[in-house]
């Protein structure tokens, strides 16, 4: 009966809420509505009202203070406009579902308690009273953070501590509460179900109801220059993440736009799926990249190795690439670029309409590079050079217009063509020599525009024989034996890379050192705008990677994220990669959070899937249920085609979305040619530039990261196509990306990675 009563005011309440954001809705409708007219106005009468008069100084500048103040007039209407709609599309979210919970606390020496409700958004009365709270603001981290008692929140003026005497959770659909329960914990497992029991999309949904505490840490640390959470498959790491990006923007608007934050995440896929989390919480997207695009949209003419070339070929030699990704390597970059400022720079010539004599030799450039002190390091001597090509092209224009290409050209312009070369029409001239020198030497300035574009992009540097040369230079700087590397494996390793470059490719493994070594010899200028660095699946990036980034971005914050049992391109290294990256920050800086819950899967789902991994980090489970997983084993491709297509039709009686991810693409596209052949409707996605689609989805492993499904069949798990210990984290991979469904099929014998499994955890069929 207390129940019912409170349930009823609670609605009462909500009722009430409603009414005043209808309300609100309206009176903004009517004043966008009256802005955009009154600016539509002013924009057509803007002369109208504006004295215009030239006479003298004065009234000019009475003219001058009139356009003035119309152009105020019209952006204070436009910035009413904007701040209005803004207001609007809040309140239109708001309208779906005002708040999700209350909390009731009394600060100190205060007998009754206050009552405040948080949502998506804040929402205040006409007196400026707040009648919801944003879950961003200080004091709403208590609802995430406390039991009841006594709690501590930061404030702006500090921290502050209140006892909390109630806290209670909603679930409210179309205007009503479904649901309602006061918990004493921090958000109860009741909420947690609901919304982990609804079925998944090809979209993220955002988790700001569902914030757990140690993910509330994370999205509220302001002080770490690194953050990195590790946190095994499915424990809200990434969801934490979007809305620590969104709570920075509330926290910080202002001086911190979503511009001045970069993410990069593991495939297209991935940011498809995220990228509706922040508009949902009326923030913009900031900006999203893989590393490959970040890497390869500097180099336009070479082919960086891609995602699929990447998994797909592994025949490059692991030492060496183990050497390549290391610290190691990039401060050996560094010491061999400080090298250069002495002696080693190589240039190319730079030709101007003959190939046989270049207009300035490379022996040129370098003696110019090398003729100033030892004062001048690397960004001040290609300033320098490049100031002192310019002044010489600009001694060189007077000679030119003597050559015999000039003459040629001026006799084949037609009359429309040298009219556009004199200043004026009619131009007049003392003598026709005179007029030809004059016609020669625009000529000569217009066409030796190219000569100087080539010195202004830094075209006289040889970048790829200065990377060759950094090869080269290794053994003197590395010991190579310490990597297990003999000095004829790396010589025949260099002639690969050059071999590559002939053909304009470049692997993953090579693209950060060569674009580094660039960025040093050129002194290019790193992105000081940008605040905050987000890297998500951290267990794929190499430390060199990792510490070429915080070049890139000096300024920013950076919070990495990942899953270290989930390794596919950097295996074993991932062990060691939290103690690499560690020395890039200063300890007193790095905050390390482990989130070991995982909220994704199902209790047995989770149990059976962390058995898979050798040494996996410790993995709690969620107590939610649902079936064992199945493994389907078929005497050959027919049968095991059959199996498949029974489960497919077992998922869509249950309405589940399904995944069917196998190790590569081929197989991928095997399956997906196999089921169109049945008729089955299925989606081949085996581009990372693909947009995830509604209904079965069929994709290789290495993009799957970061996604979740309904359901997954992990396809041909057999011995034969899983038999290396490090490919035990893409079985785990694969198989954790099941939300409440794993089917597992295969021919011949099962993987042995698969053979420490408790025959409790699943079935067979």
């Amino acid at each position: 009966m207390v129940k019912e009563s409170q349930e009823q005011l609670e609605q009462e309440h909500l009722d009430k809420i409603l009414k005043l954001i209808r309300q609100k809705e309206r009176a903004l409708d009517k004043s966008i509505d009256s802005a955009q007219s009154e600016a539509q106005n002013l924009n057509a009468h803007f002369f109208d009202d504006v004295k215009l008069d030239y006479d003298g100084y004065s009234t000019s500048m009475d003219t001058a203070l009139s356009i003035h103040q119309q152009q105020q007039m019209l952006q204070e209407r436009q910035n009413a406009w904007q701040h209005d709609t803004k207001q609007l599309s809040t309140l239109q979210r708001l309208e779906q579902k005002p708040y999700f919970a209350r909390v009731d606390f009394k600060e100190k020496g205060e007998d009754k308690p206050e009552t405040i409700y948080i949502g998506l958004g804040s929402f205040a009365n006409n007196e400026d009273h707040f009648l919801i709270y944003d879950w961003r603001a200080p004091i709403s981290s208590i609802y995430y953070d406390g039991k009841l008692g006594e709690v501590s929140y930061n404030a702006p003026d500090g921290e502050q501590t209140v006892e909390m005497t109630k806290k209670r959770q909603f679930l409210i659909e179309d205007g009503k509460i479904v649901n309602m329960f006061d918990t004493n914990e921090q958000i109860g497992d009741q909420m947690l179900l609901n919304v982990l029991n609804e079925k998944s999309s090809i979209q993220m949904k955002s988790i700001v109801t569902t914030i757990q505490r140690e993910q509330n840490k994370i999205i509220r640390n302001t002080d770490a220059d690194l953050l990195f959470v590790q946190g095994s498959a499915g424990s809200g790491k990434t969801s934490a993440i979007m809305q620590r990006v969104a709570y920075l923007l509330y926290r910080y608007r202002g001086n911190l736009n979503s511009s001045q934050v970069i993410m990069f995440s593991p495939n297209q896929l991935f940011n498809d799926y995220i990228k509706n989390v922040l508009p949902e919480m009326g923030e913009q997207n900031m900006v999203q990249m893989t590393y490959w695009q970040f890497a390869s949209r500097r180099v336009p003419g070479m082919n960086v190795e891609t995602l699929f070339e990447q998994f797909e070929d592994d025949h490059e030699d692991k030492d060496i690439v183990k050497l390549k990704d290391s610290l190691q390597f990039f401060n050996a970059i560094t010491h061999y670029a400080k090298h250069l400022e002495k002696k080693g720079m190589l240039f190319k010539n730079i030709y101007f309409k003959s190939k046989d004599k270049p207009f300035y030799s490379k022996d040129k450039v370098k003696e110019i590079y090398y003729s100033f002190n030892e004062n001048y390091h690397l960004r001040n001597r290609i300033e320098a050079t490049k100031e002192a090509l310019l002044n010489s092209l600009s001694h060189r224009v007077e000679p030119e217009t003597k050559k015999a290409w000039v003459s040629k050209t001026i006799e084949s312009l037609d009359q429309e063509e040298l009219n556009k070369l004199y200043d004026h029409p009619d131009q007049e001239f003392e003598s026709s020599a005179k007029e030809e020198h004059f016609l020669a030497k625009k000529i000569v300035i217009k066409q030796l525009k190219q000569v100087s574009r080539k010195i202004n992009q830094n075209r006289f540097l040889n970048i790829r024989g200065q990377y060759l040369a950094f090869l080269r230079a290794v053994p003197k700087l590395i010991d190579l034996s310490k990597w297990n590397i003999s000095q004829q494996q790396w010589e025949d390793h260099l002639e690969r890379v050059k071999h590559r470059f002939i053909e304009r490719r470049i692997k993953m493994a090579d693209i950060s050192a060569y674009l580094y070594l660039y960025d040093l010899v050129t002194g290019r200028r790193t992105d000081y705008e940008m605040r905050y660095a987000f890297i998500d699946e951290i267990q794929d990036y190499t430390p060199f990677q990792l510490a070429y980034l915080k070049y890139n971005f000096p300024r920013a914050k950076f919070t990495m994220l990942g899953d270290l049992n989930q390794a596919i391109f950097t295996k074993d290294e991932s062990r060691t990669l939290l103690g690499q990256i560690s020395k890039l920050f200063d300890s007193e800086k790095t905050e390390v959070v482990q989130l070991t819950k995982s909220y994704r899967s199902t209790k047995e789902l989770t149990e059976f899937t962390k058995q898979i991994l050798r040494q996996g980090e410790k993995i709690e489970a969620f107590d939610r249920q649902g079936p064992l997983p199945v493994f389907y084993k078929r005497d050959n491709l027919e049968k095991e085609y059959h199996a498949l297509e029974s489960i497919l039709s077992e998922n869509a009686e249950q309405d589940l979305t399904t995944a069917i991810i196998t190790k590569t693409l081929a197989e991928a596209q095997a399956v997906a040619r196999a089921l169109k052949e049945q008729k089955v409707k299925a989606t081949l996605i085996g581009s990372a530039n693909q947009r995830l689609v509604p209904g079965t989805l069929v994709m290789p492993s290495y993009l799957a990261k970061g996604l979740e499904f309904d359901a997954v069949i992990a396809w041909e798990v057999s011995e034969d196509n899983y038999h290396s210990i490090d490919e035990t984290q893409l079985l785990y991979t694969i198989t954790s990306r099941a939300m409440y469904k794993l089917d597992l099929l295969y021919t011949g014998e099962k993987s042995e990675l698969l053979d420490n499994l408790d025959p409790k955890t699943y079935r067979n069929k």
